[in-house]
């Protein structure tokens, strides 16, 4: 049941990806081209992801064990320090750079897209070097 689950969830989140343009480098690029040809149209993506996102962490905290059984693995800290501020640099950089983030890198490759290539290739890197100083 969980995988099947999980399957409908990454469908339904990446058919809203593709819906909304958010799949496409060219389209979150001019929403953050601000000062040249800005393309608002993501902000509304934004603002309905927020508030789900809202809701659903203002009711998962309530919860021990997910709709299917799982434990419940929500962050416990609301600690900001320069590790997390230096983090999100790193992704907003990459972010501006490649116009992709993960979750739309993710359906670019299963396009074959080349730009979704390397950047899941450096994402896996990435999160390689860190898993491997967090054990050092």
């Amino acid at each position: 049941m969980g995988i099947i689950t999980s399957f409908l969830v990454g469908l339904i989140f990446g058919l809203g990806l593709l819906i909304s343009g958010m799949v496409f480098p060219e389209k979150v690029l001019g929403f953050l081209d601000i000062k040249g040809q800005w393309d608002p149209s993501l902000a509304l993506v934004m603002l309905g992801a927020v508030l789900v996102g809202f809701i659903s962490f203002k009711y998962t905290r309530q919860r021990v064990k997910s709709f299917l059984g799982f434990d419940m693995k929500i962050p416990t800290t609301n600690l900001i320090n320069a590790r997390l501020i230096l983090g999100s640099l790193i992704f907003g950089i990459g972010w501006g750079i490649a116009g992709l983030c993960p979750g739309p890198a993710l359906v670019n490759l299963g396009f074959g897209e080349m730009k979704a290539i390397a950047f899941v290739i450096a994402m896996v890197v990435g999160m390689g070097i860190f898993e491997f100083k967090l054990k050092t």
